[in-house]
């Protein structure tokens, strides 16, 4: 390399008294980046004969899938017959109260007379009084009258519990209840 080389690599301006030098970089260096290019058009494509599998969505879907077999959600098993049985177990019905008073009471009050929630001793039920209607609004709620899901928050036994709980109040006549709501029950 000459002087002349040199100085035509000099960049014209100058910074503190510091001229530029214009030095490429390495190749090694500029096929990495292109490397790096072409490598992330090809994974956001996503095509298929690139890398393992199908690609990188059909991956993700096979790992979730794979997973939530697993790790199985516990389903809604509880029938009104399991907690008809339940029902006349003395300790489910302690273990469902211990459950009613850590979460329910503070909307239902103790002694389920009503407050922001629903009486839950009388006859008039909103969203049906049988077990597996009780049941089935505690698991999923009810959003539009503020009741959170209590399936996604306690254990499917827990439910249960308080699901016998409750049911078991009925006609327990609490001192100054909210009036009736809902329909009453059909006999």
């Amino acid at each position: 390399m000459t002087m002349n080389d040199n100085e035509q690599r000099l960049l014209e301006h100058s910074y503190d008294g510091i001229q530029e030098y214009d030095n490429p970089l390495p190749r090694w260096w500029v096929i990495i980046f292109w490397a790096t290019i072409v490598f992330s058009l090809l994974y956001v494509v996503n095509v298929p004969l690139f890398g393992r599998g199908k690609g990188r969505i059909a991956d993700y879907e096979a790992d979730m899938a794979a997973w939530r077999a697993a790790h199985p959600m516990p389903t809604d098993t509880s029938s009104e017959e399991e907690l008809a049985a339940m029902a006349q177990d003395r300790n489910v019905i302690t273990l469902g109260k211990q459950v009613f008073s850590t979460n329910c009471s503070s909307c239902h009050r103790p002694d389920a007379g009503g407050m922001i929630g629903p009486n839950l001793t009388d006859d008039y039920w909103i969203h049906g009084g049988a077990l597996a209607d009780i049941h089935k609004t505690v698991s999923t709620g009810v959003l539009a009258k503020g009741m959170p899901a209590w399936g996604k928050l306690l254990k499917p036994d827990q439910i249960d519990q308080v699901v016998v709980y409750v049911a078991s109040l009925r006609g327990s006549n609490p001192p100054n209840p909210k009036a009736p709501e809902g329909v009453p029950l059909k006999p």
